[in-house]
């Protein structure tokens, strides 16, 4: 049973890279020890701990059953921050379709060291606010993140990110 949600769950991250452009690393290659957890999957972990969201389903596709935020999560990463002056600007970044299966309002970048709450916003002026979790490499944004900012799944779009 294990064999086949992890088999399920792999090829969809195939076929979803397949879509928008991302390379996954091959989780069956490589030295045939125990491996340490990559960062980014130590990070993934940290984010769900304070995530209200649940993992999609294992036979999910589409980009509608992947995001498994609820209209009150959504509303409440889109409401306006109440207290914006005690935020403060980080830089703009071109932002990626992080992983589709980590649920949540999150971006993930190499402008934090450390988990924080923060706010990101778009060319046109669109506001949400997410987890900001340290990264390396391409900012990557979350798929709740993308759609509630009406962002287009394949491309990079730029925000200008906010830490409070």
């Amino acid at each position: 049973m294990n064999g086949r949600i992890l088999f399920s769950s792999c090829l969809g991250l195939i076929l979803l890279s397949g879509c928008s452009g991302i390379t996954l690393p091959n989780p069956f290659s490589g030295g045939g020890g125990q491996a340490e957890a990559p960062a980014a999957a130590t990070d993934a972990a940290e984010a769900m701990q304070t995530t209200s969201a649940i993992r999609p389903p294992a036979g999910a596709r589409t980009a509608a059953e992947l995001d498994t935020s609820s209209d009150a999560e959504r509303a409440a990463a889109l409401a306006p921050v109440a207290t914006p002056e005690l935020e403060r600007t980080l830089g703009q970044v071109s932002v990626s379709l992080g992983n589709a299966t980590e649920p949540g309002f999150w971006l993930r970048s190499s402008l934090v060291n450390e988990r924080a709450q923060g706010r990101v916003v778009t060319s046109l002026g669109e506001s949400l606010q997410v987890d900001l979790l340290p990264g390396e490499g391409a900012a990557q944004l979350s798929l709740s993140a993308f759609r509630s900012l009406n962002l287009p799944l394949t491309g990079l779009p730029q925000v200008t990110v906010y830490i409070r």
